[in-house]
Formats: structure tokens, C-alpha cells, sequence
């Protein structure tokens, strides 16, 4: 297993936009997205997530790694109406919003043939449902003011094949299509959409969700032989909402060390 990577300092790539990210609880990549925006010096910084009291948590450690603490919004992507609500908060708060990072998702494991049709929806409405929902709402403030940039959250499992994770595949498949396709309409109104492709990213939750022994073999067939840490994810997302990525749209990209 090679070494962890030391932390990357920012670098003012967000200077003056105003962000706001989804699923920013907990202990994953949304959380990661957030505190990596605030570091990159965003303008103003909004946060989100189903869990009230795990996502002031969140806005307190951002605050106290941070020096500045980010507004909350409580939102089920699940929800059209919280989802426009949210939006409306945050263009409340900040004036307008420059970025949207679309993190929300949800995985579990099942075998197809013992899959119920509950699992199957309950994963496909938070996963792609709710990212289709963050998308249409972000493009509905951001396309009339002719810019604007939105990261979605996919998975190398939109490509590759895993036991037991029929849904949560065709969930992050379907988040990359919508990104292609829903890039191409924006591009008119010269906004940017694009995704990043984890191959896996550890957290404390993974392992709720996870069948014992797996995580450390899906460890051993990564490259460096280690998940990335979140904020190794963060970092290419952060980029893509960055004016360095002017020219990039549509596109999904892999943040893994395998052949896609």
C-alpha cells in the first residue's frame, strides 16, 4: 500500500463564485467538496443534506477549519419542492449561485435476484432522480444569467461491473448520461456540466454499506493499493468548477488509478 498523500494547501481557484453543495454532511465527499470550496476561497458557501443535526455539525467543522462557517439548508433530494427550496435559499443568501457540486447518493448491496423493487427505487430516486432534480433547478438560475458551472458525482461502477451493485450502476450510468446529454443544452448559455467518476473513496459510511471483507479487497486491486481519501476527489471536482476548466463540458472523469 503506498503512502498516504499530505493535504493540498488551496489555491484560490474559486475566488469570487459562489457555491453550493449537496449531501455536505457526514464524513464523506460532499463534506470533503465543502470544506475544499471554502479553502479555494468561494465567494459564499451553502450547504445542504437530508440530516439536520449532522449538517450543522458539518458547518461547525468547516467554520473551525475554515475561519468561515457556511449557511445550511436542510433538503431530500427525493423532493422537487425542497430541492426548489433550497435553490431559492441559496440564491437568497448569496445573490446568485455560481456552482452547484451535486453529491447526493445512495448505495446499498443487493443481489438482483433477491433486489426488491423498493430498493432498487429508493436508490435510483436519491441517486439520478435527485440529481436530475439538483440539475433542472441549478440550470433554471444559472442558464438565464448565461454562466455557471455544475459538477455531478458519478462512480466507475457506471462502467464497470461489481456483485451487487445492479442499482447503484445504472443510478451513477444515468448520472453520466444526464451530465452528456444535459451539458450539450447548456452549453448555449455557456454553462459547464461535467462529473467525476470515483472508483473508491473511503469514509466511515462505505463500511455501513459494505459486505465485510470487501472494502479491503477492493483496496488491494487499486494501484497504489489505498481508496482515496475524499478530499482526493474533491480536489478534480473543485477544478472542474474552476474557470481552469473553461474549454470542459459533458465530460466525466475518473478519479481512480485503474482502467476505466
Amino acid at each position: 500500500m503506498s503512502k498516504k498523500p499530505s493535504y493540498v494547501s488551496g489555491h484560490g481557484l474559486l475566488e469570487g463564485k459562489t457555491v453550493l453543495v449537496t449531501a455536505a454532511a457526514g464524513t464523506g465527499i460532499g463534506f470533503a467538496t465543502a470544506v475544499r470550496c471554502a479553502e479555494e476561497n468561494a465567494a459564499a458557501l451553502v450547504i445542504s443534506d437530508i440530516h439536520e443535526r449532522r449538517l450543522g455539525e458539518a458547518a461547525d467543522k468547516i467554520a473551525s477549519e475554515t475561519g468561515a462557517r457556511p449557511a445550511t439548508v436542510l433538503c431530500n433530494v427525493t423532493k422537487e419542492d425542497e430541492v426548489q427550496a433550497m435553490f431559492d435559499f441559496a440564491v437568497a443568501e448569496m445573490g446568485h449561485v455560481d456552482v452547484l457540486m451535486n453529491n447526493a447518493g445512495l448505495g446499498d448491496y443487493a443481489r438482483v435476484v433477491d433486489m426488491t423493487d423498493d430498493q432498487w427505487g429508493t436508490v435510483l430516486d436519491v441517486t439520478l432522480n435527485g440529481c436530475f432534480r439538483c440539475t433542472r433547478a441549478a440550470l433554471r438560475h444559472m442558464m438565464p444569467r448565461g454562466k455557471g458551472a455544475i459538477v455531478n458525482n458519478a462512480s466507475v461502477l457506471g462502467w464497470r461491473a461489481q456483485e451487487g451493485q445492479s442499482h447503484y450502476a445504472a443510478a451513477k450510468a444515468g448520472v453520466m448520461a444526464l451530465t452528456r446529454c444535459a451539458a450539450m443544452e447548456a452549453a448555449e448559455a455557456n454553462v459547464r456540466i461535467n462529473c467525476v467518476a470515483p472508483s473508491l473513496a473511503m469514509h466511515p459510511f462505505l463500511a455501513k454499506v459494505t459486505p465485510p471483507g470487501l472494502l479491503e479487497e477492493l483496496q488491494k486491486r487499486e494501484a497504489f493499493g489505498r481508496g482515496a481519501e475524499p478530499w482526493e476527489v474533491s480536489n478534480v471536482m473543485v477544478f472542474l468548477a474552476s474557470d481552469y476548466s473553461s474549454y470542459m463540458t459533458g465530460e466525466v472523469v475518473s478519479v481512480s488509478n485503474q482502467h476505466a
